[in-house]
């Protein structure tokens, strides 16, 4: 029976294993693909490439990744790969594209597990809930939800989804400031 045992138990890690080294290169190509999609959507028009230049910090406990953007050797803008833990389900991914002064050029949800029809609205392909932080510069813009003395009209039904999206907006905005953005 120990035999047996060990005989399943090797042959379902040499299988496991197996299909992780299938599978890695492939989902690792599908995640900078989409990354570099979020990056084209929330950024000005550039000639460089931003993942080339990406560099990480470390912040509340976690990691942020910033993709400076050039045009013509010019500063266009910059991408903060950001994030929250306060989501409805956990942590929710965003990409925030911010004009060199520090206002918002456009946002992109790259992951969440929030509830399908309701938090999943914080995804542009679902509504227009995004659109009311573009061109907003965050000084001015309090990115907190209306309840909350904010200037951010949640998502109905979805204030505890809407107040992570605003979170990791502030968030991506402060790191952006101490890394040289200009307010």
């Amino acid at each position: 029976m120990v035999i047996t045992l060990l005989v399943v138990t090797l042959l379902s890690s040499a299988s496991l294993g197996l299909v992780y080294n299938f599978t890695k290169d492939p989902i690792a190509a599908a995640q900078a693909a989409k990354v570099n999609a979020a990056l084209g959507k929330v950024l000005p028009e550039f000639d460089n490439n931003p993942s080339r230049n990406m560099f990480t910090r470390e912040v509340d406990g976690g990691t942020l990744t910033f993709y400076p953007a050039t045009k013509g050797g010019e500063a266009v803008g910059m991408a903060v790969h950001t994030f929250t833990m306060s989501g409805f389900s956990g942590r929710i991914d965003l990409m925030v594209g911010f004009l060199p002064d520090g206002t918002i050029n456009g946002i992109e949800v790259l992951e969440h597990k929030e509830t399908p029809g309701l938090g999943d609205k914080m995804q542009t392909d679902k509504s227009d809930f995004h659109v009311q932080f573009q061109g907003k510069h965050p000084d001015t813009f309090k990115l907190a939800v209306s309840k909350d003395g904010g200037d951010v009209d949640a998502i109905v039904a979805t204030t505890i989804s809407s107040r992570a999206y605003c979170e990791a907006v502030q968030r991506a905005f402060d790191a952006f400031i101490r890394e040289g953005g200009k307010q």
